[in-house]
C-alpha cells in the first residue's frame, strides 16, 4: 500500500474514469485554492520511469478547476478552454508529487488559474488554464 500524505491530505474526494487508474489521490484546501497529491507509482510514470506528462497535465487541470469552483462556489459548472503545461524536472518512483493551484482571476464568465507542481518539493512543472463558467438554467 502507499505511504501516508503529509498532514493535511485527505482522500481526494472527487473520483472521475480517468483518474481512477491513479487512486490513491490526496488533496487539500488551501489559503489559495486547492492541492492534489499522490505517491508517484508505476501507473503514474512513462516509459523511462518518470512522472508521465500526460499526467501532470490531467491533475495540474483538475487541481485549478477545482480552485475556480471554490471560488465561484454553489452549483458553478467549469468547462477548460485553455491549458498550458512547463515541464521544468523530472519525477520518479516513490516521489511525493503536489499540485498546488490558485485562482489568478474570476471573472464573469471566465475564471483563470495556476499551478506548480513540485516532486519531494521541488519545482517540476508550472501550469495554468482558463474555464468557461456558467450556472445550470432555472
Amino acid at each position: 500500500s502507499a505511504p501516508a500524505p503529509p498532514e493535511g491530505f485527505a482522500r481526494h474526494f472527487r473520483r472521475s474514469p480517468l483518474t481512477d487508474p491513479w487512486e490513491p489521490l490526496w488533496s487539500r484546501r488551501t489559503e489559495a485554492g486547492f492541492s492534489m497529491g499522490l505517491h508517484l507509482a508505476e501507473p503514474h510514470t512513462n516509459s523511462r520511469g518518470f512522472a508521465h506528462g500526460g499526467l501532470i497535465a490531467a491533475i495540474a487541470d483538475n487541481a485549478m478547476g477545482l480552485s475556480c469552483a471554490l471560488k465561484l462556489g454553489g452549483d458553478a459548472r467549469l468547462v477548460t478552454v485553455n491549458l498550458g503545461l512547463d515541464l521544468l524536472g523530472t519525477a520518479a518512483l516513490g516521489h511525493w508529487l503536489e499540485w498546488e493551484a490558485g485562482v489568478v482571476k474570476l471573472g464573469r464568465t471566465l475564471c483563470f488559474a495556476d499551478c506548480r507542481v513540485t516532486a519531494d518539493a521541488k519545482l517540476i512543472a508550472r501550469a495554468n488554464a482558463t474555464f468557461s463558467t456558467s450556472r445550470p438554467s432555472t
